[in-house]
C-alpha cells in the first residue's frame, strides 16, 4: 500500500496532515537526515577555519557548494542515506558515507577524512534534534500560539464591559465581565512565554564521552572548548552543554517539554471553560451552510473545535509528561532508550499544532449571548448580598453576615423586590440605604 493520509497509522499524517504538514519540515526522517548534514558541514567548515594545517589549503571559495549539500537536500539524497544506512546500520555514519561521495564528486576527496573528524554520532544527533526543535517553535508552534492569543486579546477588549455571573464551585458567585476572564488565560499563557524564553538550547558536542579525547590527541594546541563553544552558538544558535557523557543530559529539554507540557494545560482550561459557556449558551457558534452538527439531531451545533484541541492537548501532554522524565536518564556514560524516544518528539508538538488550530478555529466561530449573560445575573439577585453585607460591615452594623445568610439560604427565590425588602428593614440611614439600593447584579463588577 502507497503511503499517503488515507493510509498512515497515525492520524498526525493521514486525518489531520493538512494540519500537520509544515512540521514535516523539522521532524520527518528526511529532515532529520538533512539537519545531520548540516551540523556535519558547518562543522567541516568551522574546521577549516582553525590552525589544523591540512586544512589551511581548503579552497574557500567552495563553501557555497557544501552548504547546498542541506540547502537543496532532496528526497534523492535522502533514500540515498537510507541505502547506505542499509549496508552500515548505522544512521549517522551513513551521512558521514553520503558526504565523502559528494566530496568526491566536487574533487575534494584528499579533506574526506576531516568529515565527522573526532566527533561521535551523539555530537551529531545532539546538535541536529535541538536545532530542529527551535527552528519548529520558532517557525510553525509559536507563530500559531501568537495567533491565537492574539484573537483571545480582541475579545478581552471587545467583551470588557459585558458583565456575566461568576460560578464558583459550579455556583453562582459574585459576577465578573467576560472580558476578564478571557484576559486570565492570556495572561497565564504570556507568563509561561516569558518563562520559556529564559530556557537555553541545549548541544552536545565534545567527543565519545564529552572530554575531546580524540580531538586533544590529534591537535593538542586547539581550545577544542572553546571551538566547540563558537561553533554551536555561531552556526546553529545553540548553547553548549560543558560537562557530559556521550549525550545530552537533556535536563534543560525536560524543562521545555514540561513548559509546553503547562501551556497546554491552560489550554485545556480555556477550552473546558468555553465548552461549559456554550452548553450555558453564553456562545452561540456560527456555521457554515451545509456543516451538520449531529448525524441523528438537526439542531444541533457541537462544541466539537474545543473538543479536539482538548483531546489532542492531552494526547501532547501525556507524551510530554514521558518525554520530560525519561530524557534526563541513562545508564552511565550512555545507553540507546533516548535515541528511539527522541524520534517522537515531533509527535506531541503535532498534537498540540492540531489543538491551536483548532481552538483558533473555535473562537472565531463564538457569538456572545449577551441575552442570556443578562438573563442569569436578573435570576440570581442573591450575588449582591458579599456587597450588602460589606457595607454593612464597613458601616459597623451587628452581624451582616448572619443577617444575609439567613435572607439568602431561605428557601424564597430572591428578587430584585426581596433584596429591596430586606434593605428596608435594616436599622440604617436613608443614605446607605440608597447606596445598597443601587448596587444590581450588572454593576457588581469590581474594577
Amino acid at each position: 500500500m502507497t503511503l499517503s493520509s488515507l493510509s498512515a497509522i497515525s492520524p498526525i499524517d493521514g486525518r489531520y496532515n493538512s494540519k500537520t504538514v509544515q512540521l514535516q519540515n523539522y521532524f520527518s526522517e528526511s529532515s532529520l537526515i538533512k539537519f545531520r548534514v548540516q551540523v556535519e558541514i558547518e562543522y567541516f567548515i568551522a574546521l577549516c577555519n582553525t590552525s589544523i594545517i591540512q586544512l589551511n589549503h581548503f579552497p574557500t571559495e567552495k563553501f557555497p557548494l557544501l552548504r547546498n549539500l542541506y540547502l537543496n537536500f532532496s528526497e534523492k539524497d535522502a533514500i540515498r542515506i537510507k541505502d547506505i544506512e542499509s549496508v552500515t546500520n548505522h544512521d549517522v555514519k551513513a551521512v558521514e558515507y553520503f558526504i565523502k561521495e559528494e566530496f568526491d564528486k566536487l574533487s575534494l576527496n584528499e579533506f574526506n577524512e576531516f568529515i565527522h573528524f573526532g566527533l561521535t554520532s551523539q555530537d551529531i544527533n545532539n546538535t541536529a534534534v535541538p536545532y530542529s526543535i527551535k527552528c519548529s517553535l520558532e517557525n510553525v508552534f509559536m507563530p500559531e500560539l501568537n495567533k491565537l492569543i492574539k484573537i483571545l486579546k480582541v475579545n478581552c477588549d471587545k467583551w470588557k464591559e459585558i458583565p456575566m455571573l461568576a460560578r464558583t464551585h459550579g455556583q453562582a458567585a459574585s459576577p465578573t465581565v467576560m472580558g476578564k476572564e478571557i484576559k486570565v488565560f492570556v495572561e497565564r499563557i504570556t507568563k509561561q512565554i516569558e518563562l520559556m524564553k529564559n530556557i537555553p538550547f541545549n548541544a552536545k558536542f565534545g567527543g565519545a564521552t564529552g572530554n575531546f579525547n580524540a580531538h586533544h590527541v590529534a591537535f593538542p594546541k586547539i581550545d577544542w572548548k572553546q571551538f566547540a563553544d563558537d561553533f554551536t552558538q555561531k552556526s546553529l544558535g545553540l548553547k553548549r552543554q560543558q560537562t557530559t557523557t556521550q549525550i545530552e543530559h537533556y535536563d534543560n529539554l525536560s524543562a521545555l517539554l514540561d513548559n509546553l507540557n503547562r501551556i497546554n494545560n491552560i489550554l485545556i482550561d480555556y477550552s473546558r471553560d468555553i465548552w461549559t459557556y456554550i452548553s450555558m449558551d453564553y456562545f452561540k457558534q456560527t456555521i457554515k451552510a451545509g456543516e451538520v452538527g449531529s448525524s441523528a439531531m438537526p439542531h444541533k451545533v457541537n462544541p466539537i473545535d474545543f473538543e479536539n484541541a482538548e483531546g489532542n492537548l492531552g494526547m501532547a501532554n501525556s507524551i510530554f509528561t514521558f518525554l520530560s522524565s525519561k530524557l534526563p536518564i541513562s545508564r552511565l556514560q550512555r545507553d540507546l532508550t533516548d535515541s528511539t524516544v527522541l524520534r517522537n518528539i515531533g509527535v506531541p508538538i503535532a498534537h498540540t499544532l492540531i489543538a491551536l488550530k483548532s481552538l483558533i478555529k473555535g473562537t472565531n466561530k463564538l457569538v456572545l449571548n449577551e441575552n442570556k449573560l443578562k438573563q442569569d445575573l436578573d435570576n440570581n439577585w442573591a450575588v449582591v448580598a458579599e456587597a450588602i453585607q460589606t457595607i454593612l460591615r464597613r458601616e459597623g452594623y451587628p452581624k451582616p453576615y448572619e443577617a444575609l445568610k439567613g435572607l439568602t439560604r431561605s428557601n424564597s427565590i430572591i428578587t430584585k423586590k426581596t433584596i429591596g425588602d430586606f434593605i428596608d428593614s435594616l436599622n440604617v440611614n436613608d443614605e446607605i440605604k440608597l447606596e445598597l439600593k443601587s448596587i444590581t447584579p450588572e454593576n457588581y463588577i469590581g474594577i
